[in-house]
């Protein structure tokens, strides 16, 4: 089992790596393995909806970390996502990692996901609330935590002062611990995954 956290923070060492910092050690306490890894803080190539990957199964832009992503799904068990608040928004370049990586693979089925947002002081639910989307539209299991999963602070010093905040991440991450576990022993017990009907889509212009 392995979780990938993705800092979608342009700061590598900023509050939302201090936050994601707190699941990663929580999780290894768990025995689960897990792995940060920073967008960075270049220009990130949106979607375009070309739907080059609906044929070859990647994303036609390989200007950053998408298609590594979903050349490793198979091996990943869960997802960590989070960001920084932007105008009561996530950021911008974080959003458009995530419409790549999400439109390029339905591989993300029956997966497991969090999201977590750090902000100074206001627009953290709105932020939250704009990531657990990618989740809830992808067929994922939606981990929470004693209260939303968000820190505060300016800078990750201030973050260490967030006393729940940083308890809502070990919480946030041994109930994802625990979530993977009973994924993993329910395979092992012969249970399988539910068998999904196929997507209808329908479109309301008639």
């Amino acid at each position: 089992m392995k979780v990938i956290l993705i800092n979608g923070s342009p700061h590598k060492k900023g509050c939302v790596n201090r936050a994601l910092e707190e699941i990663k050690n929580t999780l290894f306490n768990e025995g689960i393995d897990s792995e940060i890894i920073w967008i960075g803080n270049k220009q990130v190539q949106g979607c375009v909806a070309c739907n080059y990957c609906k044929t070859y199964g990647k994303c036609i832009f390989n200007d950053d970390k998408v298609n590594e992503i979903i050349a490793n799904l198979d091996n990943i068990s869960g997802i960590v996502i989070g960001s920084p608040v932007y105008f009561g928004g996530p950021n911008g370049q974080l959003c458009s990692f995530l419409d790549r990586l999400f439109y390029s693979s339905k591989n993300f089925k029956h997966k497991v996901g969090a999201a977590i947002v750090s902000c100074r002081r206001g627009g953290a639910t709105a932020s939250f609330d704009r990531l657990n989307k990618y989740f809830t539209i992808s067929n994922m299991y939606v981990i929470s935590s004693q209260y939303r999963n968000m820190v505060r602070g300016n800078n990750p010093s201030e973050v260490e002062q967030d006393l729940e905040g940083l308890q809502t991440m070990r919480t946030l991450a041994l109930n994802m611990a625990y979530l993977l576990k009973c994924i993993d022993a329910g395979k092992k017990a012969g249970i399988d995954e539910p068998s999904l009907e196929t997507p209808i889509k329908t479109n309301f212009i008639k």
